[in-house]
């Protein structure tokens, strides 16, 4: 099976358990807001912000290892397969110890990040942290062992365990919810499932691949080592400026402003987070076949193949982003939560959806820099971005409250998406970044009056919020926004290869010819 239809496999599996999950999340979602209200879904969301801070301690070991992996599993060599996965067993061991300790030291702290709990005393608090803790600390005991099938270009088998989890847990904790009412029991069934989730892993890997339970390992040599810890330093700021720009929105309204609020915000984060998880799909499923790339290609054929990644990348973020803009308030206020206490302002929602956007374009470098394995050049950036992030966040909601934290992250997010692009196209392709910059004002502005215009249309369908009027915007973006970019960018070298591709696999299509191109690898 070549990279490509490795990849498609990734993507069909990746999206039947991203609408799987969704579906299941947002059922549980509701049941849980509505039996146990606003302030434990804040805790909920801080806490889980709080744990993937702690997170960092991983300090990007798993992605310079995945990265080594390629090559021996390029070559089927078992022996050093082995080596590197002994290798990161042993880290991550010790990884998961030191999270535990780090998450014990800070829980006398929790009175301090959470504003006005409510009801809710400190011990109740603190039990709960401690579940939140339990869980992420033993995912640490399997995770290792998914970075050989994501390197065989495997990534379904990761993607349907976890989606075969998620459904086993939420049903259980619905369950729980509705019998019982009770938060700490909610916890604990989510952790007994999650427990048994990892021996089942653990048994199963050992099954598909017996020879990681052989004794007689090498272990790597010097250089080898050397390189993982080299890639590893350079992940260290990518982690902790990742962390610092991504995981402490919440943390800081939650302090900064109170726990319901955290909650109000809560919601908007997982509608675009698992809702753009749709596009991250066919974005992360094609990591590993561009590193067979970069390996094995030459700079231009590297070139061409970015430059088409991207150009998916700007359709379908800014498809999203418009959507977003449009409908997530109607969605959230109207149709889910039927209460306007969950709404936030409209340019707290206009922020949220440009770093939505935005990242777009940061995904395709990150994923391309992580595929070639570019881990030293930029590696400062991050820090930068995550100090950026905090200064402006902290400063910002005490003026302004909510808006001025997605400020924060917006502006430190800008940065990578101007200085990222130069480091990458230099070390690369050997090119200067005009072009993408170029081409990034031309996607941003057909996205920016694609939205635009949808604005007219959207008072004109939506006077009154109802589900057959929020179906009737979101089919008239969909036409609208896929038109336009359709009818602008249809002549590009980039479309060309898309639509051959396409045709390829479905011959059908090719009566809607624009342009001849460069076609299918």
């Amino acid at each position: 099976m070549g990279r490509i239809q490795k990849a498609e496999k990734n993507i069909i599996f990746g999206y039947i358990s991203n609408f799987i999950i969704l579906l299941v999340n947002f059922i549980q979602k509701t049941i849980f807001i509505y039996v146990l209200g606003k302030t434990l879904s804040g805790v909920n969301a801080v806490y889980t912000d709080v744990l993937s801070v702690l997170s960092l301690t991983e300090l990007g070991i798993g992605t310079a290892l995945n990265y080594s992996l390629y090559k021996p599993v390029a070559e089927h060599n078992i022996e050093k397969i082995k080596s590197y996965m002994r290798f990161y067993k042993k880290a991550y061991l010790i990884i998961a110890g030191v999270i535990a300790v780090l998450g014990i030291a800070i829980s006398p702290f929790l009175r301090y990040i959470l504003k006005n709990p409510g009801n809710l005393s400190i011990e109740e608090l603190t039990l709960y942290y401690y579940l939140f803790l339990f869980n992420t600390v033993i995912s640490y005991f399997v995770t290792y062992k998914y970075s050989l099938v994501n390197a065989e270009q495997k990534n379904y088998i990761q993607t349907n365990i976890n989606t075969l989890t998620k459904i086993v847990t939420a049903a259980v904790q619905i369950s729980v919810l509705l019998l019982f009412r009770n938060f700490l029991l909610y916890l604990v069934a989510q952790s007994v499932v999650e427990l048994l989730q990892k021996i089942f892993v653990t048994a199963y890997m050992n099954r598909l691949y017996p020879y990681l339970l052989d004794k007689d390992v090498k272990p790597l040599t010097a250089q080898e080592t050397q390189v993982v810890a080299d890639k590893t330093k350079a992940l260290i700021c990518y982690k902790i400026g990742d962390v610092a720009r991504l995981q402490t929105d919440q943390i800081i309204i939650s302090s900064f402003v109170n726990v319901d609020t955290s909650a109000v915000v809560g919601n908007y984060v997982y509608i675009i987070t698992y809702v753009g998880n749709f596009i991250n799909i066919i974005f992360e499923s094609v990591i590993s076949g561009f590193g067979n790339v970069v390996a094995t290609e030459s700079k231009e054929k590297q070139y061409l193949l970015f430059r088409i990644y991207r150009f998916c990348a700007c359709w379908l973020f800014g498809f999203g982003a418009v959507g977003f803009y449009h409908l997530l308030t109607p969605f959230i206020g109207e149709i889910w939560m039927r209460d306007g206490s969950w709404t936030l302002p409209q340019i707290t929602v206009t922020l949220l959806v440009m770093d939505f956007y935005l990242k777009g374009g940061r995904t395709v470098l990150v994923n391309f820099k992580i595929a070639s394995g570019l881990f030293e050049q930029d590696k400062y950036l991050p820090l930068i971005q995550g100090a950026v992030n905090l200064v402006v966040s902290v400063v910002l909601v005490m003026k302004i409250g909510v808006t001025g934290v997605y400020v924060g992250t917006l502006v430190s997010g800008v940065l990578a998406n101007l200085i990222r692009p130069g480091i990458i196209y230099q070390a690369s392709f050997d090119r200067k970044p005009w072009t993408y910059f170029r081409d990034s004002l031309k996607y941003m502005t057909v996205a920016f009056a694609a939205g635009a215009a949808m604005t007219p249309v959207r008072h004109l369908l939506m006077r009154e919020v109802s589900i057959l009027s929020f179906v009737l915007v979101a089919i008239a973006i969909t036409l609208f926004y896929n038109l336009v970019f359709l009818a602008v960018f249809h002549r590009t070298e980039e479309f060309a290869y898309l639509r051959n591709a396409v045709v390829a696999r479905i011959p059908a299509l090719g009566k809607f010819t624009f342009r001849k191109g460069d076609g299918d690898e």
